[in-house]
């Protein structure tokens, strides 16, 4: 009989414990209670989300594997598909920065090389506390090093991401992890355990004592005491893991494997009862024969270690042999743990003894589902009012510009992605920096773009429209590169589910993530939620991250962001609005977090990501650059900042406005572009934007440096692009030196 404490402890409610006894109809022993633990934590189970999760539109016919196995599959053509998804790392990146990061990269790698894909591209999406706090640079500094450190050592590129400061991130960073594989549409393997009698193999890396209860931890609040929980982060070891990725990959040439999976969070748990699960089969095993790095490990640490670079597969009888000479080939561990069998029963042996006998489905499949209760804030009405007249208007808007292009979440990302190689395998043909990451498919035409955006604090502000116009910046900046969008995968990171308004906000974001997918046909193919990001009574900011993949089908009408040329004309397309509301203008400038953040018309989006599309495929445009944080301003100056030039170009705009030119010059109000372009094809684009509904105006021309910026017949900026970028360039190198 277990005590109360014991229960806490394993971070079971008293209800699920008196569920999981009637579900064996008996008292489970210690292993078999750590098993219930990690297997309905929130982390492996979604107990608090698949309720809500059910509402996301996940087929197309572009759609070979939506969510439910280790990442979302799409086709792309002449027998390819691209395997990709997005996972957190939150609580052990905080905890321990650099292993936290690195082992987030490691299990994001797994997830998409365990279905028999080569990984060719790594991004990252990072959220930190405020500058001026304490942590903040030492979590940065050490997050980067991990994710540079694995994903180098890897050989796999880290081509893109997005790095945003909030202080609502302060007492939880975020580290979430994008890979993105690709595949022949025929050799895709999935985690599952078929056929009775069928092998049970243990691959890769020994199991140690690390990690056990990650998945324990990753599923509660901090409290005052989370540096204690070190030993729960798991240790990685990229050169191990590389041995592990081209074992693999050898092994998929061949018809041995029948399934396989990750041992991701709760380790050889999961990996055991989710196989068997999906099967609607049993697994035994004998973890005597589990190759361990460290002495004396009893059943309960064998069963819930996370070490790192290990895998469960299930392989066909009498190739076990030839599965082993493979592994030993690349110097790792693959042995004969256990068999399959039909009764839908996990079974746990040692030394001839049971240490746990449970049903994989139940536990798998079955974990309780809760419908939390959901309510907005109180104070919603009170967020959302902005007297715009009562904001004094710039005295030097050139000093304003500088100051927003200089901020925490606008300045150049060169310190972080220039720690990150992103050449490796030489696939990369839109490095960092740029709207969308690109890399071509060796062997064929095509070209791959991603992208990974979130706005936390419209999401503050108003879930539904946060939700919303994350997918479509997301999408968005895919088709800014001349990509078709195709899918997201999704990284939903919240605050405790237990809190009314935290549940409210995740319910809006959904809803206003799934409309704006169904509207831009990119469904949701995979994805992780990472709740009880909240210590204390702080919750971080609802932040769903979105990570979007399109395809060029012809990489060489790849475009760029980036200015090319003097003299080419600049066209805006879109519509600005007074919409300041959640914006970085109001923020920096005003030190004000307020207001109704921009409204998304999906119509008006889709017709927006149609034309950027059908501009690259006619070859009409020479740069593309969709406008968001920062507003129009911002925008200009970024197509100017291209890495690697000394003499950055500048331009000449003059922009006719009814609207206080403050607010139109920073507003960020949704579906708007910058193209630049050769000046006789000025007049196709427009006449194509004009059949396609979007708005299009001829702005002004690019120039050798200096930067003139007219509104409403008013010289607002006048100064050199140099020294813009001067600002923009140093600021974060400074935050971090200083």
């Amino acid at each position: 009989m277990f005590d109360a404490h014991q229960i806490i402890l394993h971070g079971l409610t008293y209800d699920e414990f008196d569920l999981a006894l009637e579900i064996i109809g008996r008292q489970p022993n210690m292993v078999e209670l750590g098993i219930f633990s990690v297997m309905w934590s929130e982390h492996c189970s979604y107990k608090s989300s698949r309720t809500h999760l059910k509402n996301f539109p996940t087929t197309g016919p572009q759609v070979i594997h939506g969510p439910g196995e280790n990442a979302g599959v799409v086709d792309i053509g002449d027998g390819l598909a691209v395997v990709f998804k997005m996972e957190s790392h939150n609580h052990p990146s905080y905890i321990e920065p650099y292993q936290g990061a690195a082992t987030g990269v490691g299990g994001i790698l797994r997830d998409v090389f365990t279905m028999g894909a080569r990984p060719y591209a790594l991004l990252d999406s990072l959220r930190f506390g405020d500058p001026s706090h304490p942590k903040t640079k030492y979590l940065l500094d050490g997050v980067v090093a991990g994710i540079a450190g694995y994903g180098n050592c890897m050989g796999v590129p880290t081509i893109g991401g997005e790095l945003s400061f909030h202080p609502s991130y302060n007492g939880n960073c975020l580290v979430n992890a994008f890979n993105l594989g690709i595949v022949n549409k025929d050799r895709i393997f999935l985690g599952t355990a078929s056929g009775v009698g069928n092998p049970v193999m243990y691959v890769g890396s020994k199991t140690g004592r690390d990690g056990i209860h990650g998945a324990t931890m990753a599923s509660a609040e901090f409290g005052d005491g989370g540096e204690e929980r070190r030993p729960t982060v798991q240790v990685g070891d990229p050169f191990t893991e590389k041995q592990l990725l081209e074992a693999l990959l050898e092994l998929f040439k061949t018809d041995y494997v029948v399934g396989i999976q990750d041992m991701g969070a709760a380790g050889l748990t999961s990996s055991s009862f989710e196989m068997a699960g999906r099967a609607g089969t049993g697994v035994e095993l004998d973890i005597e024969k589990v190759p361990r790095r460290e002495e004396g490990m009893n059943p309960y640490e064998v069963m819930l270690s996370e070490s790192q670079e290990r895998m469960l597969l299930v392989c066909h009888k009498g190739v076990e042999d030839k599965i082993k000479a493979i592994f030993e080939k690349w110097g790792l561990s693959a042995e004969v743990v256990g068999r399959v069998t039909g009764d839908g029963m996990v079974r746990i042996m040692e030394k001839g003894q049971m240490a746990a006998e449970l049903p994989a489905a139940p536990l798998s499949q079955k974990a309780p589902m809760y419908s939390r209760p959901a309510s907005p804030p109180d104070d919603l009405a009170v967020r959302h009012k902005l007297d715009h007249d009562s904001l004094p208007q710039p005295k030097d808007y050139t000093e304003t510009l500088s100051r927003l292009l200089a901020s925490p979440n606008l300045c150049s990302r060169e310190w972080v992605y220039n720690q990150y190689d992103h050449m490796v395998r030489t696939n990369t043909i839109e490095k960092p920096g740029s709207d969308a990451a690109v890399i071509r498919v060796k062997g064929t035409s095509k070209a791959v773009a991603m992208s990974l955006d979130c706005n936390s604090r419209y999401c503050y502000l108003d879930p539904y429209m946060g939700g919303a116009q994350a997918v479509a910046e997301a999408t968005r900046n895919v088709a800014c590169s001349g990509a078709k969008p195709l899918a997201i995968t999704d990284c939903l990171n919240f605050g405790s589910p237990e809190k009314p308004e935290v549940m409210w906000q995740f319910i809006q974001a959904i809803k206003g993530m799934s409309d704006a997918c169904i509207a831009l046909g990119t469904p949701v193919v995979s994805g992780n939620v990472s709740f009880y990001n909240q210590t204390g009574e702080t919750a971080i900011n609802p932040t769903p991250s979105i990570g979007a993949m399109g395809l060029l089908e012809d990489h060489e009408k790849l475009v760029s962001q980036y200015f090319s040329e003097e003299g080419d004309v600049i066209i805006v397309l879109g519509e600005t609005f007074a919409e300041i509301g959640g914006s970085e203008y109001l923020s920096v400038i005003h030190g004000q977090e307020r207001g109704a953040p921009p409204k998304v018309d999906l119509t008006k989006e889709a017709a927006l990501q149609k034309t950027l599309v059908e501009l690259a495929d006619k070859r009409l445009v020479k740069s593309m650059h969709d406008v968001s944080d920062g507003g129009l301003g911002v925008a200009l100056m970024e197509c100017c900042f291209k890495p690697g030039t000394s003499a950055p170009l500048g331009f000449e705009v003059s922009l006719a406005t009814k609207l206080r030119p403050d607010i139109f010059f920073f507003s960020e109000s949704q579906s708007r572009a910058v193209i630049s372009c050769n000046p006789a094809k000025a007049k196709d684009i427009l006449a194509l934007a004009k059949k396609n509904g979007v708005p299009a105006l001829n702005a002004g021309k690019t120039s050798s440096g200096d930067v003139e910026i007219m509104v409403g017949g008013r010289v607002l900026v006048k100064t050199s692009s140099a020294t813009l970028k001067k600002a923009w360039s140093e600021a974060l190198p400074k935050m971090m030196n200083s």
